[in-house]
């Protein structure tokens, strides 16, 4: 069982809901009917639709059971200004040997996105600064060697 809690923004959590009830009406109607479609092709053994629509429904239903399960452990966080990094705070750090800083907002790990600079809590870098403060340095396991990081600024 996955006790991994998740964390959300209300707007992204209105998005999820509002994902669920969609394929648990019309999606799991439009799956039905394309399966009964499929069933009156004929031989199901060798039939190339019947088959495509199975698999389209247990995508469906995995989706389904992965939003069920992330809306019922969610806490819905706000950004917010905190003395230490975490989720929703926006952190301003700087690679060791470097001169130009990088500023993400961290999330939790449906929201991620790094071509918005949306960091998990839980990516290697999220999890390495969380409880960090202003000033403070942390070290990050990379594929090339371990990265020095610092914390320039903490909203």
């Amino acid at each position: 069982m996955n006790t991994e809690k998740h964390y959300l923004t209300k707007d992204k959590f209105d998005e999820l809901t509002k994902e669920l009830e969609q394929l648990r009406t019309s999606g799991r109607k439009d799956v039905a009917e394309e399966l009964e479609y499929a069933k009156q092709l004929g031989d199901l053994s060798e039939n190339a639709e019947y088959h495509s629509a199975r698999e389209r429904q247990a995508l469906l239903e995995e989706r389904i059971g992965r939003l069920d399960a992330i809306l019922k452990d969610v806490s819905i966080v706000d950004a917010h200004h905190s003395e230490a990094a975490n989720v929703g705070s926006t952190v301003e750090i700087i690679k060791e040997g470097r001169k130009e800083s990088a500023t993400y907002i961290i999330v939790g790990s449906e929201e991620a996105d790094m071509t918005q600079n949306k960091l998990s809590i839980i990516s290697p870098i999220g999890i390495a600064m969380k409880g960090k403060k202003k000033g403070d340095t942390f070290t990050v396991q990379t594929p090339v060697g371990l990265a020095k990081y610092k914390i320039v600024n903490l909203a």
